[in-house]
């Protein structure tokens, strides 16, 4: 990933990210989080988000399948 996805959220899953590398931000309404190669980090279902980076980042993220995803 680089650069920035836009707000949104996921209302019947969480959503769990792990690095690999670079460094990802994630905001949230009240915070900006910040996540280093080995981090993990869970956003619950119906929470307000977006991802974004400054650099090349790649990062694994788990989410529940569904008829978006899978095209």
């Amino acid at each position: 990933m680089d650069g920035e996805y836009h707000w949104h959220k996921h209302d019947d899953c969480d959503e769990a990210f792990f690095i690999l590398e670079g460094e990802l931000y994630i905001d949230l309404e009240d915070r900006t989080v910040s996540l280093l190669p080995g981090d993990p980090f869970t956003i619950p279902a119906g929470v307000m988000h977006r991802t974004r980076s400054d650099q090349r980042t790649v990062n694994i993220c788990f989410e529940k399948l569904n008829e978006i995803t899978r095209s």
